[in-house]
């Protein structure tokens, strides 16, 4: 076994799309309390194959049709049979095929069981779930929480997933990296800090000196923080000073490669130029999102405090800056998954609905039409963004807000208010919440509710248009004695999903207008209005 030393911080990056996390463990909560072994990881192994979630190389051909229809990293349209599921494991299993070399983890037998480890060793390491061979598999309350925050279900032919608490899952990474030590016993390192702690401690030092202009620290010197050894906060601002004295706040790659692998860690280990300013920057970014704590300022170029969340930022640093150190695996998971019931009942500062559309106003002028009709077709298309912000932003979120900015931008006259949850600069940190429509339009005495989801195929069927209904029908009593309709997104509109909008008008009176992403583009580059006067009158036909 190596020793351990100092390293960057880099979170595992087996599941690379953090979205997946809660998907990931809302399916192993099936198991919880059930022994470890060969057959528990074959049986939730074949359920991330069933609604493909995880798509291993070999696959059979009626497997290779039925996920053709959906790309990798989605859900699948129709859930795969139990034969078919077993096969897939099979034909990956080093252990029954010869061609695949396989790997082995440390406690963990070579193939499936490795495998397993590997998907779920962040979330034993934030206190998540803890496992171990021949032993019950143990869900913390963060990892209910992280569990219950989405829905999967496959039955009847289709895949239905959906977010339903999507505060739970900002709540459970919050917890998580408040405590969460790089020097523990799941990691062999000797990087002695809490990340998120340090990043805030240094954000407020910084903040608080009058030659600076209160906007954070930049992007550009994150890598330090993710080299730095210790958790002298105080040291690392100095340092980060020093180097504003020296190059501003534009120091070439190079100055910042020089400054961590030679200076911090003293030039033991050499690391790609590319990993240091880009990689390890932008996955630690991505997990600080995703607690709601920090916000963007310049466009991207600053990671600065979410203000809205003063009052749990000041209990953390409180609360955890000094720290005991566990010896053992199930000591330290005992304090990760212990929840701290002050901070749960902490709540962020309210932001009114008014401040949230005259945020977005504010916003408009950052996002010319151009990016957002870019940013919206990177989204139809499935494509990454490159945007300084928006890459940090779940296409969910990144797609409510786009769709909110699209028609402020266009149509500056009518009054938009987006649902989404959002940080002190307007930036969405968390979708709407299930109980209400994600942006709300008035124009004259007339109401637009517009929804919008990325789900394609039948889950956008069996997921979408039953709660439009519902949000249109509580919604066309809030611009009463106007009318109201709603306006339905999606990368592409699946046909029984136009059946069923077909349907609700028929058998509701309810008007929803469906639009592919590029058709809502093309329709707001043309409309001088949001409300479209239909044939008859939606408040009329009501039923």
């Amino acid at each position: 076994m190596s020793k351990p030393g100092y390293k960057p911080l880099l979170y595992t990056t087996t599941i690379r799309n953090p979205e997946r996390y809660k998907d990931f463990m809302h399916i192993l909560k099936r198991y919880d309390g059930k022994e470890l072994n060969d057959k528990t990881i074959e049986s939730f192994e074949c359920d991330l194959f069933k609604v493909g979630l995880y798509r291993p190389m070999l696959q059979p051909a009626s497997v290779q049709r039925k996920w053709a229809s959906s790309k990798s990293g989605e859900f699948a349209d129709q859930p795969l049979t139990d034969e078919e599921a077993v096969q897939i494991y099979t034909m990956n299993d080093p252990n029954s095929n010869n061609g695949i070399k396989g790997h082995k983890e440390a406690g963990f037998p070579k193939g499936w069981p490795s495998r397993f480890d590997t998907q779920f060793k962040l979330m034993k390491a934030l206190g998540f779930v803890y496992y171990k061979m021949n032993e019950p598999i143990r869900f913390s309350q963060t990892g209910d929480y992280l569990a219950a925050s989405v829905e999967i279900v496959a039955e009847d032919g289709s895949v239905s997933r959906e977010v339903v608490h999507p505060e739970y899952e900002q709540m459970a990474f919050m917890q998580a990296f408040a405590k969460q030590q790089r020097c523990n016993p799941f990691i062999r390192e000797l990087n002695d800090n809490i990340p998120l702690i340090l990043l805030l401690q240094v954000i407020k030092l910084l903040d608080n000196d009058p030659q600076f202009n209160s906007c954070g620290i930049s992007y550009k010197e994150i890598p330090l923080l993710l080299f730095w050894k210790d958790n002298d906060a105080e040291a690392l601002c100095r340092r980060i000073k020093q180097l504003r004295s020296e190059y501003g706040y534009n120091p070439s790659d190079e100055v910042i490669q020089d400054i961590c692998v030679d200076e911090i860690l003293g030039g033991f280990k050499k690391f790609k130029l590319k990993s240091i300013v880009a990689e390890y920057p932008d996955d630690f970014v991505r997990k600080m999102r995703m607690t709601g704590l920090v916000s963007f300022r310049g466009g991207g170029r600053f990671i600065d405090i979410n203000h809205n969340e003063d009052c749990k930022i000041n209990y953390i640093i409180g609360a955890y800056s000094q720290y005991e150190k566990y010896q053992t695996e199930m000591a330290y998971f005992e304090y990760m998954s212990a929840v701290d019931e002050k901070l749960f009942s902490l709540h962020a500062a309210e932001m009114p609905k008014t401040v949230a559309a005259e945020k977005l106003s504010e916003l408009v002028t950052d996002y010319p039409w151009e990016t957002i009709k870019t940013e919206l077709n990177n989204l139809a298309k499935k494509k990454a963004s490159k945007h300084d912000v928006l890459r940090f932003i779940a296409a969910p979120a990144r797609l409510e807000f786009l769709t909110a900015l699209a028609i402020k931008s266009q149509l500056p006259e009518v009054t938009v208010i987006p649902n989404y949850t959002c940080d002190d600069e307007g930036l969405p940190t968390s979708t709407a919440r299930g109980n209400v429509g994600d942006i709300e339009c008035y124009e004259r005495q007339n109401g637009v509710l517009v929804e919008v989801t990325m789900a394609e195929g039948r889950q956008q069927t069996v997921m979408e248009v039953w709660p439009i209904e519902r949000h249109l029908s509580d919604f066309l009593h809030k611009v009463e004695p106007g009318d109201a309709q709603c306006i339905f997104v999606a990368p592409t509109i699946y046909g029984d999903t136009e059946r069923q909008i077909s349907f609700v008008r028929y058998d509701s009176g309810l008007t929803i207008r469906p639009y592919r992403i590029e058709d809502f583009v093309g329709y707001m580059e043309q409309a001088s209005g949001i409300f479209r006067l239909p044939l008859e009158s939606t408040r009329e036909n009501y039923r």
